[in-house]
């Protein structure tokens, strides 16, 4: 029997990939994934949430475009282009939007949720 390989896709080209509209300031964008790990464009409009939550994955989330108002556990910051920051595991984290802006969201392992 012949061991068949399917190979994963290894390049995204951002006009080929569609966006899942999250709500009216908020827009999604998977960018490649494994199993192990996860990269979203998340786009957003000023006042844009993305509300408190948590998860089991650990999350590093660069800010491409924008500003944002950060909360990670107790903490709070105002983060702009060029900012980076990190989530470690189950500890709960949000953002709101200041300015029109672009986050990259790496999880690892991969977000199952947001395949559907």
């Amino acid at each position: 029997m012949e061991n068949i390989q399917i190979k994963p896709t290894i390049f995204f080209e951002n006009d080929a990939i569609g966006w899942e509209k999250i709500d009216d300031f908020i827009d999604r964008q998977i960018v490649g994934f494994d199993d192990s790990v996860m990269m979203v464009n998340v786009r957003f409009k000023k006042g844009g949430i993305g509300y408190l939550h948590y998860h089991v994955h650990i999350q590093v989330t660069h800010i491409a475009e924008g500003k944002f108002e950060v909360s990670i556990g107790n903490d709070k910051k105002i983060l702009k282009k060029g900012d980076s920051f990190f989530v470690p595991s189950n500890v709960e984290h949000g953002v709101v939007c200041l300015e029109d802006g672009l986050l990259i969201d790496v999880f690892s392992p991969m977000r199952e949720d947001f395949i559907k």
